[in-house]
């Protein structure tokens, strides 16, 4: 499935130039730097760059250590962009709304020092939707965000930014953050290899219910190089897990026997289409012919589940929503501002109940994991649907169905399981499909395994 890439797209065989004297640093960051001036005016990925001399500094700096032998990391010198929201010192975090004032973070997050302190190349910030609520492009102070593939398209959200730098040839690495399926849905509209990490197992600057951020890249070889520098637990997060020793580059794996779900009727939402779905079940094809066993999984959860999940983020976004002065409102997405209108007069207890969904899509996931027999992984459409117009916010914006396209993905944000995508197909028009593989609790290396064992079918 996976297109060979230019030696840029390539992290580990970059990282093996930059080894064995091939390539230099200076070079691959220069190409780089002239493949996001010729795309970022049409795919507007990027809300902060960060000065290309400054750049091309460090990778000679990287060339140095390479030289001496003293390189930082095995990714010393290798280029990542980072979401808006994952803090960097001294660089605005606007998230993605025009009604906002940007605040400056005085520290790096984790994630950040963790790519500085490897010798990883930071090329800037990338875009989001409005407070990230979107699974799309579509930003009050950003404008539109297309995809590389077709600038009619969407990259999807909210690593909305990410996704286009990824597949648009902004170097090999980037990393996204995910609540519901922000860094899986451009993944699948992308043709891209994501993981949405176990919750904790990269540490985050401000820890939220299902947030977490991961790599976003053209391979899940890059994206298990990714994770062996942003993986492991830091104070400033207590939700961190503790210190687990995994060899991230070891994604040989052997199939035979392995218990696989396969689920593709959500139950809720909107159903996937035909193709969707077929593109689920021919990968699970593949790895039944090589040995794994597949059994079907049904439905477990309810639209009622969805609705209390969008009804509490409604209100969240109020709260930040109605403390902007009438000018700054005037500013936010109107999608946005209607959306989490609908918050306005819940009171207390609507809220609360609207909040013990959350509690409920855990209890009923973990249950029916449990119920399909502890399989090792779980394949399922990441969306319903395609890639659909850029200008569009949602992929199903009317009638109350925003949310509706994140029934694939949301129950793995809130149970904590590692979930990642892979390029699965292409339809007719040449719109990606992927799939999502989803791995029991921690097991995040499990789950780069079959999206490696994909790739290469």
């Amino acid at each position: 499935m996976t297109q060979h890439a230019p030696r840029h797209l390539d992290a580990v065989a970059t990282a093996r130039g930059f080894a064995d004297g091939s390539l230099a640093p200076p070079e691959v960051v220069a190409e780089i730097q002239a493949v996001i001036d010729a795309r970022e005016p049409e795919l507007n990925a990027l809300s902060f760059r960060d000065d290309v001399e400054g750049t091309l500094d460090q990778a000679r700096a990287s060339a140095h250590r390479w030289e001496q032998g003293r390189p930082l990391s095995p990714v010393d010198g290798l280029t990542v962009t980072l979401k808006e929201n994952v803090a960097r010192a001294g660089v605005p975090m606007t998230m993605g709304c025009a009604g906002v004032e940007p605040v400056v973070p005085e520290v790096d997050s984790p994630v950040a020092r963790r790519c500085r302190e490897a010798g990883l190349v930071v090329l800037g910030s990338t875009v989001m939707p409005d407070w990230g609520m979107l699974s799309s492009g579509v930003s009050s102070r950003h404008g539109i965000t297309r995809s590389p593939l077709d600038p009619a398209w969407t990259t999807g959200g909210s690593s909305s930014g990410a996704g286009a730098a990824a597949a648009g040839g902004y170097g090999p690495l980037h990393v996204g953050t995910d609540i519901g399926g922000s860094i899986r849905l451009p993944g699948t509209w992308l043709g891209l290899a994501t993981l949405k990490p176990s919750a904790g197992r990269i540490p985050l600057h401000a820890p939220y219910l299902g947030r977490v951020a991961g790599p976003m890249a053209r391979t899940a070889a890059d994206c298990a190089l990714l994770m062996s520098v942003l993986a492991g637990p830091d104070p400033v997060d207590w939700t961190s897990l503790p210190d687990q020793r995994i060899d991230w580059t070891d994604l040989d794996l052997d199939l035979t026997g392995m218990r696989v779900g396969l689920w593709t009727e959500a139950g809720y939402g909107v159903e996937p289409d035909p193709d969707v779905v077929a593109a689920v079940e021919a990968a699970a094809a593949e790895l039944e012919r090589a040995g794994a066993r597949v059994e079907p999984v049904g439905p477990w959860l309810t639209q009622d589940l969805l609705d209390g999940i969008d009804r509490f983020w409604q209100a969240r976004s109020w709260a930040d929503y109605s403390r902007l002065a009438p000018a700054q409102q005037a500013r936010v997405l109107p999608y946005i501002a209607e959306w989490v209108s609908r918050a306005a007069d819940l009171t207390g207890t609507e809220v609360m109940d609207a909040y013990h969904a959350f509690g409920q899509v855990q209890a009923r996931t973990s249950a029916a994991w449990a119920a399909a027999g502890d399989p090792e992984v779980l394949l399922s459409p990441v969306a319903p649907g395609v890639a659909f117009p850029a200008v569009q916010p949602m992929p199903y914006p009317d009638d109350g169905r925003g949310l509706w396209h994140i029934n694939f993905t949301m129950p793995w944000n809130m149970t904590g399981h590692p979930a990642g995508t892979v390029d699965a197909g292409r339809t007719a028009d040449g719109r990606p499909i992927g799939v999502q593989v989803v791995g029991r609790p921690f097991d995040d290396r499990g789950v780069l395994r079959v999206l490696h064992a994909l790739e290469r079918r």
